[in-house]
């Protein structure tokens, strides 16, 4: 893996701790502002490419006000707005929760999950309902079954599949399944890269409904507290996404674009990453220092190398 240290742990000016990875800025034309580690390298997006799912199904037919769009393009925190929402799009489907087959799980949110307490997982309090819902929605739509909607050959999944190759502009050499059930795309660091770039800018009302609809809703994308919602709501433009096992991206209406991948999987530097990030881009963006504490004193923080 020709990763790179993106990010450094600091305790009294001693690096304690390094988190490597991959990341790739890109300027409002395409080309290449910072590359660290290889921009080739193959990852799984994971929830990153929501908005490319999202515009897959709007192309089949899917018709949502832009509230519920944007929550068929998140991973919610599952608040009971949240969990409302998806209700709302599986009624018009004419199906219940029961037609999920997104994964069993508690809110992703803290304090969601905190207040769920004891209670037992449930499809729809997992992040992803509100995609496995549009995903639904389209399939009735469109006539399509819906016991095997998540298969990689189903209708809707070649596509999404489609779409994002489209937008990547390359071939998809392996499909996994992604934590909530769903096809897992194989991309590149580049290719990722492209495809976010490529449906911010894009002309296609298509696109332009999925990306207008998560900014004009960003705490329907994630939720309150979370660093997908704080920074939307605080830079004017801004798109952005993450995804689970610490991969991101963040796009302006312009072209410009970040992505990430850290290697081990931790959302410990996200912070300091995206700030970081933006700031290469020229995009400025509200920042709290990261800190390493010894006992109740600072004496260090988390760093970006670049």
């Amino acid at each position: 893996m020709l990763d790179a240290v993106l990010a450094e742990y600091v305790r009294d000016g001693v690096v304690e701790s390094v988190h490597r990875g991959y990341l790739l800025a890109l300027n409002a034309d395409g080309s290449v502002n910072l590359a660290l580690g290889s921009s080739e390298q193959l990852i799984f997006p994971r929830s990153c490419v929501k908005s490319m799912q999202g515009a897959a199904m709007v192309r089949a037919g899917l018709t949502l006000e832009p509230r519920l769009l944007a929550l068929g393009c998140s991973s919610h925190s599952g608040t009971e707005k949240h969990l409302s929402a998806v209700r709302e799009i599986l009624s018009m489907a004419k199906l219940d929760e029961s037609a999920l087959q997104c994964m069993l799980d508690k809110p992703l949110g803290d304090e969601e999950r905190r207040a769920w307490a004891d209670k037992v997982p449930t499809r729809i309090a997992m992040n992803c309902s509100g995609k496995h819902a549009a995903m639904l929605l389209t399939c009735v739509t469109n006539g399509w079954p819906i016991e095997n909607y998540l298969d990689a050959a189903h209708p809707l999944q070649v596509a999404i599949k489609s779409e994002l190759e489209a937008l990547a502009g390359e071939k998809i050499t392996l499909t996994s399944t992604d934590g909530c059930g769903a096809p897992l795309f194989l991309l590149s660091v580049v290719g990722l890269a492209r495809a976010v770039r490529a449906i911010t800018i894009s002309a296609d009302p298509v696109h332009q409904s999925v990306l207008d609809a998560s900014r004009a809703f960003p705490e329907m994308v994630a939720g309150k507290g979370r660093l997908t919602t704080q920074m939307m709501e605080a830079v004017p433009g801004l798109y952005m996404k993450d995804g689970a096992e610490a991969v991101e991206v963040a796009s302006m209406p312009d072209g410009r674009t970040l992505v990430f991948k850290v290697s081990d999987g931790s959302l410990r530097p996200f912070r300091v990453l995206v700030h970081a990030g933006l700031k290469q881009l020229g995009i400025g963006s509200p920042y709290e220092a990261e800190n390493v504490l010894g006992g109740d004193r600072v004496i260090g923080a988390i760093r970006a190398t670049f």
